[in-house]
């Protein structure tokens, strides 16, 4: 009997202990549930006052006290008081000196309350300045040509911005916007600049091919490789947004690779075509098998500069990580066969397949137009003549 009534406290005990504890859990919980909803939203700051950055005694932080005016907003000519705390980490911390434009988190609260703090340093005015002086000297440089190249500079940020990421954020195959997307910016970007002629029609042709060469060279050789298209910490953060997107990363990787060797194989495009065009004028005797020597030629020399040019740009944003292999001496088949160093070379190495195919591609066709333009304007030519 007595072990019945002990087992039976003994019952009453850990389920009132249970009850508790969940009670407990309970107000816990409520605790951090938040009393107050608000809305944060950014506004420019500037810092009037900014003391010496002091060690705090009992953590690992430090803090800078700051007094920064809004400067946007309807809270515009207010001043505050901030605490601005430091981490010791250059990544993070925002370290602000009098005189410095910031930009301020608004956390405003229902009540009409509301916080300030230090998001980031302000840096549109930097990039205003930069982006009038690029302006400037393509209008004094190009004059009416360097318009043109403004404007279709505008419509390929127009495209990408406004037709192929949304497309892409859609759900469409990635690879094939991009191929759209690619061909729309080249013939928009030479027509505008070269005008609509045969010279023109060379250099989209052999843009164009050039391009999806390299996409499907870098589809072939990143599946056989493996690549996942997830070396980026970007492409890691596409799996958690709030439209629940499935992206096929390698194709995200082909269309970004189809994008950057775009711009180069423009370049080299209508650098060939102009220049098989010139000399053909020059000397409309030539055949077109000596205009497409002469082709073949200037491509030779441009095709060593721009081949550099591309596979420089695509690795210098890996130089840190570059130097941390070095720093460790790890081996070099190691280093290479890493998902993310694999990436970058066969991203570089397939943009500039695509850049060499375009040089003979594009004098070839280019060659073609320019005897078959010039034997059409001397039909019409006789046939004035006759009338």
């Amino acid at each position: 009997m007595k072990r019945v009534i002990l087992l039976l406290l003994l019952v009453m005990a850990l389920t009132s202990g249970k009850t508790t504890m969940a009670a407990d859990m309970d107000m816990d919980m409520d605790r951090f549930e938040p009393e107050t909803e608000f809305i944060n939203y950014t506004e420019m700051g500037l810092v009037l006052q900014a003391s010496e950055i002091v060690q705090r005694p009992e953590d690992y932080f430090s803090t800078q006290s700051v007094t920064v005016r809004i400067e946007s907003g309807k809270f515009r000519g207010e001043v505050h008081e901030i605490e601005n705390v430091l981490s010791d980490h250059a990544y993070y911390d925002i370290i602000v000196e009098e005189g410095q434009k910031v930009s301020l988190m608004i956390e405003e609260y229902p009540d009409g309350g509301y916080n300030v703090y230090i998001s980031d340093y302000y840096r549109m005015d930097s990039i205003i300045y930069l982006l009038g002086a690029f302006i400037l000297l393509v209008v004094l440089v190009g004059r009416s040509k360097g318009i043109k190249s403004l404007v279709s500079l505008g419509v390929t940020i127009s495209a990408v911005l406004f037709v192929m990421l949304p497309l892409i954020l859609r759900g469409f195959n990635p690879i094939f916007v991009s191929v759209i997307t690619a061909v729309l910016v080249t013939v928009v970007t030479i027509f505008l600049v070269a005008g609509i002629n045969h010279k023109s029609a060379s250099a989209i042709a052999g843009t164009s091919i050039g391009v999806i060469v390299a996409g499907v060279i870098s589809y072939i050789v990143g599946n056989q490789a493996s690549l996942s298209g997830l070396s980026a910490e970007e492409a890691t953060m596409l799996m958690y947004i709030p439209q629940g997107i499935q992206f096929n990363f390698r194709h995200l990787l082909f269309a970004g690779i189809i994008m950057g060797a775009l711009g180069a194989a423009m370049d080299v495009g209508i650098s060939i075509a102009s220049a098989i065009d010139e000399i053909h004028k020059a000397n409309p005797k030539l055949s077109s098998r000596r205009l497409f020597q002469s082709g073949m030629n200037v491509g030779k020399d441009v095709m060593g500069t721009m081949v550099n040019t591309l596979i420089l740009a695509y690795t210098g944003t890996s130089i840190p990580m570059l130097l941390l292999f070095m720093a460790y001496e790890t081996d070099l088949s190691k280093v290479f066969n890493l998902d993310v160093i694999a990436t970058e070379i066969v991203r570089s190495l397939s943009g500039s397949i695509g850049l060499i195919l375009t040089i003979p591609i594009t004098a070839m066709i280019a060659s073609y137009y320019a005897k078959e333009n010039r034997v059409t304007k001397k039909k019409g030519h006789k046939e004035n003549e006759v009338i």
